[in-house]
């Protein structure tokens, strides 16, 4: 596949048996390398686990999608110790076991400096042991404050955590919106009680009780009793934290079709153009606490517009696989080294680094983002709009 600026980019199978075009039935079940001109013994590999089957598929490949772009941008300007990148893959199937199979395998390479790992919190903890073993830096994008707070040296975070997304929700919600009857919806996995503690917590600070407390299983096929809850709960405003995309989708239609008319303001996935596409018009007059979007800064602009020329005019729905990529690379050419222990001094140096979810500021915890974007999901233009930015000091 042809690359901006003139790169190559060649996805290949692990065992060598040709080559195939990304988003074919082939590549979504198969591992595949992202790859520049240079010969194996020239590149330096990170090596990037993400879903390309189950539910978090859509996403997925716009989470690879964005990795793309960002070992081109890193070849282009001269690569990684002056040598090409190369992102080896393995499909995590969105689920715990999944991410640690997937996850063991690129440690099992031998040939891996670093690695990208997930966006979902509970597949990051369960995959955490391993890379306490592997010894390694590994950059994910999952937002449950505690991830960092575990005593794991090798994790940093490419997101901002859900305390930041949790202060910005209660502060919108009570002091933007006055709203005061808030019905809290979460996943009961580790992303949704991470977010739901974060947020009870900031709630009280604004002295303010959720009328109702609700979690949900993910790929709940219904959330008819969930919605009737919050309308029996009187709630005049829904605060969220959905996993995936499409139970958020379901969510947001049965809360159209049930006539719940209270104001929704809901963490990142919201704001997902995956979450836009298949909620259609329910999705209409929600607000979003994202950590991405398009237009909050220089930088998320300029990879979008390359990204909409490079995919069918698609709009990315996060940029942390990107900003992944670009961190990593820069953390081993400032260290000028790939030893583990000097990358990761290297990443926990970097302050002021503009990137397309923010400024990196890395504290010694290893979280590097430290504010949120209001956004409103549009369905006529199948994208969240940028209100303002919200960040807040390390």
């Amino acid at each position: 596949m042809d690359g901006a600026g003139g790169t190559v980019m060649a996805i290949t199978r692990r065992r060598a048996i040709g080559s195939v075009i990304l988003g074919t039935a082939a590549a979504a079940v198969a591992p595949f390398a992202i790859t520049g001109r240079a010969a194996a013994a020239e590149t330096i590999r990170f090596g990037m686990v993400t879903p390309l089957t189950g539910a978090g598929a859509d996403p997925g490949r716009i989470q690879r999608n964005c990795a793309t772009l960002a070992v081109e941008a890193v070849n282009d300007a001269g690569g990684v110790l002056g040598r090409r990148l190369e992102i080896v893959s393995e499909d995590d199937q969105t689920t715990n076991p999944g991410v640690v199979l997937a996850f063991s395998r690129l440690v099992a390479r031998g040939d891996c400096v670093g690695f990208l790992g997930s966006i979902r919190s509970t597949q990051v903890n369960a995959m955490a042991p391993d890379v306490a073993k592997a010894a390694r830096p590994v950059m994910f994008g999952g937002t449950d404050p505690t991830l960092t707070h575990m005593g794991n040296r090798w994790l940093f975070r490419c997101r901002p955590n859900d305390l930041y997304s949790a202060r910005v929700i209660a502060d919108f919600t009570v002091n933007g919106l006055k709203k005061s009857k808030i019905a809290l919806i979460h996943s009961t996995d580790a992303f949704g009680t991470g977010g739901q503690k974060a947020l009870l917590g900031e709630l009280g600070k604004l002295g303010v009780k959720p009328v109702l407390d609700q979690g949900y299983t993910n790929s709940a096929p219904d959330f008819t009793p969930v919605v009737l809850a919050i309308r029996q709960s009187g709630a005049d405003a829904i605060a969220s934290y959905f996993t995936f995309e499409n139970d958020c989708a379901v969510f947001a239609r049965q809360l159209k079709q049930l006539g719940v008319g209270a104001t929704w303001v809901g963490s990142a996935s919201i704001a997902s153009p995956v979450t836009i596409r298949l909620a259609g018009a329910a999705i209409d007059g929600t607000y979003g606490v994202a950590d991405f979007n398009a237009d909050a800064n220089p930088e998320a602009k300029a990879m979008t517009a390359k990204y909409r020329a490079r995919f069918n005019n698609e709009t990315p729905d996060g940029g942390w696989t990107y900003d992944a990529v670009r961190v990593l690379a820069k953390a081993i050419n400032d260290a000028n080294s790939t030893d583990p222990e000097k990358i990761r001094d290297a990443i926990l140096a970097i302050r002021g680094y503009d990137q397309t979810e923010g400024q990196y500021n890395f504290d010694q915890n290893g979280d590097g983002l430290h504010g949120y974007n209001i956004v409103r999901p549009h369905a006529a233009s199948g994208q969240a709009s940028f209100e303002r930015r919200i960040d807040f000091p390390a």
